[in-house]
């Protein structure tokens, strides 16, 4: 590994970002679906700053329970405070909580990214809201006088409704979605609204992010067998039905639905659309706020023609540079790896152009993208605190 590595190094000289590391992580049998998001997420920095201030915070906890949060947390440490800029991590401890924790992801089979990331950030606030739930009643267990004294602390008591936690994970991937249905009678609007980790995309041939994101929030008529009952005319009537994002995460993953189930087939096929995705993403399509802006700094790509087989690599922002390609070396592309997957010939035939000016692989196998926050106001700070890059990182994670 040395040798990539250092090359890596000479290639940015001086100009290679301050606190920053480049390190792979090791396979260990078909857990590319693990390591690529792994690796998007060690790069959206809010997520890494509030997982390394919880390590902090909790390194001393000696009856501290392992779960994926402390694994994850002493991942990312272990990345963060390494001596050297480049190198390959074994991520062991959080690959065997995770098969532990789920059997899903137990077997040696092709795993999907998305369900990764979707059970990955829900096990995260699970086990965040039950660490607040025990420091809560470990504090009321500690004071029974107080308790006594002040009567009963419960907040549904006077019929006031008991507020949900927000924890990080909360304040940095979670959106408001609302639903909302008119009754073509009595136009009557119904709005519910549902909370959201990221979203999903139907994708078509040849289109764009911004295309998905307006077919997502298009309006479909409810008619024949699927009318919609009105609470107000009392009866099933007519109704057109419209889903908005009410209030747009800070940090934006939009999942492409690339594999359909196909009933003549019987099994999932991939899509290999062609899907245009900008660096710099407006909501003003789906968003009452004209400003809801955000700037691209992950994307995790699946290589292969289909679900059940091949192989997931990251595209990351890193800073200014973009290591492993930018001397555009035949090899190069590889400087994290230990062993080579595919030869970068193999890669050109599934459709990838790593010159990265254009990112062609990545539009027609891209998975999950990940864009940050910001607005006109707070642009230039928000550049200045995320990863400021014309383009993107090859940052491929295998053994």
């Amino acid at each position: 590994m040395g040798a990539a590595g250092s090359k890596l190094e000479k290639a940015l000289g001086d100009q290679f970002p301050e606190g920053e590391r480049y390190f792979g992580l090791e396979n260990f049998g078909n857990t590319c679906y693990c390591n690529s998001v792994l690796q998007a997420l060690y790069f959206c920095v809010p997520f890494r700053e509030q997982l390394l201030e919880y390590y902090a915070c909790h390194k001393n906890g000696a009856d501290a329970e392992d779960n994926l949060l402390t694994c994850l947390a002493d991942l990312f440490t272990q990345i963060n405070s390494q001596k050297k800029k480049t190198g390959v991590i074994a991520p062991k401890r959080f690959v065997q909580r995770l098969k532990k924790q789920n059997e899903l992801f137990r077997s040696y089979m092709h795993q999907d990214a998305h369900e990764f990331l979707n059970f990955l950030l829900n096990e995260l606030v699970d086990i965040l809201e039950k660490e607040v739930q025990a420091a809560k009643s470990e504090s009321e267990t500690s004071s029974p006088s107080e308790k006594t004294a002040n009567g009963p602390k419960n907040p549904q008591a006077n019929g006031v409704k008991k507020e949900p936690l927000v924890t990080w994970v909360h304040k940095n991937f979670q959106g408001i979605l609302t639903n909302e249905t008119r009754c073509l009678r009595c136009e009557t609007v119904t709005a519910r609204d549902e909370a959201f980790l990221d979203l999903s995309l139907d994708i078509e041939q040849n289109s764009s992010i911004t295309s998905c994101l307006k077919n997502f929030s298009s309006t479909e008529t409810l008619n024949a067998e699927d009318k919609f009952f009105c609470d107000k005319c009392c009866s099933l009537q007519e109704a057109q039905k419209r889903m908005k994002i009410k209030k747009p995460p800070h940090i934006l993953v939009i999942h492409l639905k690339r594999f359909k189930y196909i009933e003549q087939l019987g099994r999932y096929k991939k899509l290999s659309y062609r899907v245009v995705f900008p660096v710099e993403l407006k909501l003003s399509n789906t968003v009452e706020d004209a400003d809801s802006e955000y700037s691209l700094f992950a994307v995790v790509v699946h290589v292969g023609s289909g679900p059940n087989h091949g192989h997931y690599v990251s595209l990351v922002k890193s800073h200014n540079h973009c290591p492993g390609v930018l001397k555009q070396y035949r090899s190069r592309i590889y400087f994290i790896l230990r062993k080579p997957w595919c030869k970068q010939q193999e890669l050109r035939k599934e459709g990838f152009n790593f010159t990265m000016s254009t990112v062609d692989g990545g539009r027609k196998h891209a998975v999950l993208l990940c864009w940050v926050f910001h607005n006109k106001r707070n642009k230039e700070q928000c550049a200045n605190v995320m990863m400021r890059t014309r383009v993107c990182m090859c940052h491929v994670v295998d053994d």
